[in-house]
């Protein structure tokens, strides 16, 4: 059944079925396509992720798979089989195929190398399994299950490392992220979304290249950390990238939030908080099929709006006379700060708009005090924050991390009445759709005038006449309406 076992850690037999058993409803999938390439000559093998999350009984969406196979050869092979194939990446040696609601890839025995400069491989097919794989990054991701006899190949390790929960490179780290140092990032990825620490060895190495990161670009940047944070601990693989040093090539703004701690500890670890708020976070999301006012999880927006928070801190922060410390409109600073650090990632303008957003408001609560906010404070809460409302109940939520038990409870109750202040008014006023009770075309009538600013001014004063007094009725606009051309200098 195994073309190798690990001396120190054998792979018995037990396993090997366990991950076949995972595998069972892709099963018919696998050994007919196996046949197929058996039948032209050629190997084939499943690889990577999918072996990999097959031993950690994870279910994996896609197949990927590795053959000797050249492109055109992959083609012949699954000719009349496949439903659809796509061949965007034939270059590279990879064809992609739809069977049924399968998407798979099939790619031939790769043996590149890489231009260290601008980290782009000169593609070269291999002729072996055993080089394919020693050239992949991890070990875990280095494992394959032959096709059709189901022959387990693992020539570094990767189920010891796999047993261990442990990240290790087939080749010395420094080759490895040397042909493509994004893989220190997918090192980070990989601890937060299956709880595996990395070799010494590996975060030696990713500590003294962390500069090499910069010659990825921030597109590819953006989505592998992007997979991190939308994992199940993102807050392990986050402090990986703290302490290695490469937060600080394209997230810079994290690592600033270690703030040493004054003496008399009068204010808190940016930093620490920061992770915890973000845990937090995560903790209030809704689940994956849950509507929208739950904001399902993972939640991209609400995860970096809780990252980010606070990245405001470090530019504002002011030592007070008498010890104290004092961070004045970190909110607004953080929020032109996220805006352009996200765009600089390539985030799509939704995106950056949305959690800027979020880090501007994200203090708007704390003038709610003990309830004394009128119903006019409240409509323009729940207006300035839009379709964010959701996400900016639960980032302000989870923003309290204090160890004051008293304190927690107090803010806690407070947030529990303006919440339920906002239900009472979005039952009665409909908040969510808040208008001016003239629309466009009746102020234009009133007032004899055609559209223009003068008009949008004319707007925007009945919307703040409809949030400060709530609904008047539109006799009752107009007249204010009027009341108000008529004051105005012409």
């Amino acid at each position: 059944m195994s073309d190798h076992r690990t001396p120190t850690a054998p792979a018995p037999a037990t396993l090997l079925q366990g991950a076949v058993a995972r595998l069972a409803p892709v099963l018919p999938l696998l050994t007919e396509l196996g046949d197929r390439f058996a039948a032209a000559g050629h190997e084939l093998a499943l690889v990577g992720g999918p072996v990999r999350d097959a031993f950690l009984g994870r279910s994996s969406p896609d197949l990927d798979f590795t053959t000797d196979a050249r492109p055109e050869q992959i083609l012949a092979a699954v000719e009349g089989w496949s439903d659809a194939r796509w061949e965007i990446g034939r270059e590279f040696g990879t064809i992609g195929l739809r069977k049924g609601a399968r998407t798979l890839e099939v790619t031939t025995y790769r043996a590149d190398t890489y231009d260290r400069a601008s980290r782009k491989p000169d593609v070269m097919f291999g002729d072996s399994i055993e080089a394919d794989l020693g050239r992949r990054d991890f070990t875990v991701n280095a494992m394959a299950i032959r096709l059709p006899s189901l022959g387990f190949v693992d020539r570094h390790g990767g189920l010891g490392d796999l047993a261990a929960r442990r990240l290790r490179t087939p080749a010395a780290p420094e080759e490895s992220f040397a042909d493509d140092p994004l893989r220190m990032l997918r090192a980070a990825r990989f601890v937060a979304q299956l709880g595996f620490t990395v070799a010494p060895e590996v975060r030696r190495a990713m500590t003294a290249q962390a500069g090499s990161l910069q010659i990825v670009s921030a597109e590819r940047i953006r989505d592998e950390f992007g997979k991190l944070l939308l994992a199940r601990d993102p807050r392990a693989g986050l402090t990986l990238l703290v302490d290695t040093g490469l937060a600080d090539v394209f997230l810079p703004e994290l690592p600033a939030l270690r703030l040493e701690v004054d003496e008399h500890h009068r204010h808190k670890d940016v930093y620490q908080h920061s992770l915890t708020v973000l845990e937090q976070a995560i903790a209030l999301e809704g689940p994956p099929d849950g509507p929208p006012e739950s904001v399902p999880g993972p939640d991209l927006v609400l995860r970096l709006a809780a990252l980010l928070h606070d990245i405001g801190k470090p530019a504002t922060r002011r030592f007070e006379p008498g010890g104290g410390v004092s961070f004045h409109h970190h909110e607004v600073v953080g929020a032109k700060l996220a805006a352009k650090r996200l765009k600089a990632l390539r985030y799509d303008k939704s995106t950056v708009g949305q959690v800027a957003r979020l880090v501007e408001l994200h203090l708007r609560f704390h003038g709610y005090g003990g309830g004394q906010w009128t119903d006019s404070a409240v409509r323009r809460y729940v207006t300035d924050a839009g379709p964010l409302l959701a996400r900016l109940h639960r980032l302000t939520r989870s923003d309290c991390t204090t160890r004051n038990v008293r304190k927690a409870q107090r803010l806690a109750a407070s947030y529990d009445d303006l919440e339920a202040r906002i239900e009472r008014l979005v039952a009665q006023e409909e908040l969510s759709r808040v208008r001016p009770e003239l629309d466009g075309n009746e102020i234009a009538a009133a007032l004899g005038i055609e559209p223009g600013p003068v008009l949008g001014q004319a707007y925007a004063y009945l919307l703040a006449v409809r949030l400060d007094e709530g609904p008047l009725g539109k006799d009752a606009a107009r007249e204010r309406l009027l009341a108000w051309w008529a004051a105005r200098p012409h």
